[in-house]
């Protein structure tokens, strides 16, 4: 009586550790809920967004303010102002910011009642709804343009963050000799109607990872100067010397 018997390859096993080990990757890495991030760090939102702009230059719809990366912590419900709001609790350390901006159609006029909806993080790196300590909707904002199509909000400064630290993004990224860190940034959707949706950001100028972003976000015309205002320029929006911020 005889016997065959086959001994699996080590290259036979080397693959499907390979093949578990990026499953159990994967698996974690949702249950962590980081998918989001590894889609922005990798590159493919930034790969989306360079396609769609192929695409609409090839249809003659090239110019106007560039889009770039969405992100996953976008929150829909941010209460509804008109023309101005103040979209962060008061609480938050740094910098008072008013940003002011108008919002035209693609004939160059400005555009009356569109929505420009703003989110960024606390200056711990987190945003609110994700991050239970801050209240609802905190650095969250939705504003309607006014007649003359501008809109203004007042909050602070933003900083940058870095990536869940110990998390899977981070584990990835480490093994590809990058980093995890993005520059200071605030988030917008602008809309209206019979108009395209624009999903953009802007960075902040001078902050050490503004063109190093490891989510591939920053692009020429999203990078707005930081100008310093005193005295009366602040009383519309709330502001005096005896401000908190």
């Amino acid at each position: 009586m005889s016997a065959i018997c086959f001994i699996r390859s080590k290259i036979s096993t080397s693959r499907q550790n390979e093949f578990w080990s990026a499953l159990n990757y994967l698996t974690e890495t949702g249950q962590r809920g980081e998918y989001g991030l590894l889609a922005a760090g990798l590159g493919f939102e930034h790969f989306l967004d360079v396609r769609l702009d192929e695409a609409e230059k090839q249809a003659g719809l090239d110019g106007g303010t560039p889009r770039t990366i969405e992100g996953p912590l976008y929150v829909a419900g941010a209460p509804e102002a008109q023309g101005h709001a103040r979209i962060d609790d008061g609480k938050d350390p740094g910098q008072t910011l008013v940003m002011r901006g108008t919002v035209y159609a693609e004939d160059g006029a400005p555009l009356p009642n569109a929505l420009v909806k703003v989110w960024y993080t606390n200056h711990l790196g987190n945003y609110s709804h994700f991050d239970k300590s801050q209240p609802a909707f905190n650095l969250r904002g939705s504003i309607r343009t006014d007649a003359d199509g501008r809109y203004s909000f007042r909050s602070v400064v933003p900083v940058g963050y870095s990536v869940t630290p110990g998390g899977m993004t981070e584990k990835l990224l480490d093994q590809l000799g990058r980093h995890g860190h993005r520059p200071a940034h605030i988030h917008f959707f602008v809309s209206a109607q019979g108009h395209r949706k624009l999903t953009t950001q802007i960075n902040i100028d001078g902050d050490p990872y503004l063109w190093d972003d490891f989510a591939f976000a920053t692009r020429e015309g999203l990078v707005p100067e930081l100008k310093k205002a005193e005295g009366a320029e602040g009383k519309p929006y709330g502001i005096t010397a005896n401000s908190r911020r």
